[in-house]
């Protein structure tokens, strides 16, 4: 009785309580925030949908919906989300068959997204433009992304005691709940728990500068709420005040690789560097600075074999 009552139950009802009881308190909060916007669109896109109704073509009509304001990989993404909850229903028993079987993603083509970075003479530009003092500010920070390729967060969760200044190494394995309530996080992932090597002059100025501070506190968080835009802002500043391109912090991060990549560093490397689960998102991330190494390689390969 139970069960067909169940069965009644409608989808997005259902799944609401899925992700409260396996989801809630076991995910990181930017996952959750990812599975209740799944939550809304199902309640919008499908508000009289019940469990007993739900088979492969009700699905794949719920599917067609959301790819028309979506691109495919955001709509795959929305697909993984409930499907985790369509089989425990499968399992229990309240869906006879499941209907995400052989589901066909659709979507919008993706818009081309050109990654922005700096060229080697205009990250020098910028360096020399910021203010190094004894205190410390955002221009510091600023320095340590350019220099260590960081995410946003990682490099806010930076302390003293994450510095080797004797092997030259820089420890990342924690992250900065910015968008929350503050506090330490984990890492995006297993890869992004990582040692980097850093340069001298990093050494040298990371010393002096954190050679008073607390070593398990970060190093770039006061008591007030941090938020990226406010760094961006402080970025775009000395951009505009070098008169080179305007990038966000992020947009270091992909100039960090850019540069390590166009020196003939590895994509292997460039990926433990920065920190990717695998070499197939650095890949895919900076294919177009690929393709420009790989033109200069054939014509390196025709003057050596010319040579012969």
């Amino acid at each position: 009785m139970q069960q067909e009552t169940e069965k009644m139950q409608l989808f997005y009802e259902y799944y609401r309580q899925w992700i409260d009881v396996y989801k809630k308190g076991a995910i990181r909060d930017a996952t959750m925030a990812k599975y209740l916007m799944a939550q809304k669109w199902l309640e919008k896109l499908a508000p009289e949908l019940r469990l007993c109704d739900l088979n492969r073509i009700a699905y794949q009509k719920l599917l067609n919906d959301y790819a028309k304001e979506h691109e495919r990989q955001t709509t795959l993404d929305f697909h993984h989300q409930l499907k985790g909850a369509i089989l425990d229903a499968v399992d229990e028993g309240i869906i006879g068959r499941d209907p995400t079987r052989k589901a066909i993603i659709k979507g919008k083509a993706p818009r081309a997204k050109k990654i922005k970075y700096l060229s080697q003479f205009e990250l020098h530009t910028l360096i020399a433009d910021l203010n190094i003092g004894t205190e410390v500010n955002w221009d510091w920070f600023i320095l340590l992304v350019a220099k260590t390729g960081m995410r946003f967060s990682e490099a806010l969760a930076i302390t003293p005691a994450d510095f080797d200044f004797a092997r030259q190494t820089l420890s990342i394995s924690k992250t900065w709940d910015y968008k929350g309530n503050g506090g330490f996080l984990p890492t995006k992932n297993n890869s992004s728990v990582r040692k980097i090597q850093i340069d001298w002059q990093i050494v040298v100025k990371f010393s002096e500068l954190t050679k008073n501070l607390p070593e398990d506190k970060p190093i770039f968080v006061g008591k007030s709420k941090i938020y990226n835009s406010t760094v961006n802002d402080v970025l775009t500043r000395h951009c505009k005040a070098c008169g080179i391109s305007e990038i966000s912090i992020h947009g270091l991060r992909h100039t960090h690789a850019s540069l390590l990549l166009f020196a003939g560093v590895s994509i292997a490397s460039v990926a433990r560097r920065l920190g990717h689960a695998s070499m197939t998102t650095t890949q895919k991330t900076y294919l177009h600075i690929i393709q420009e190494l790989e033109n200069k390689d054939v014509d390196l390969v025709m003057r050596t074999l010319s040579g012969l």
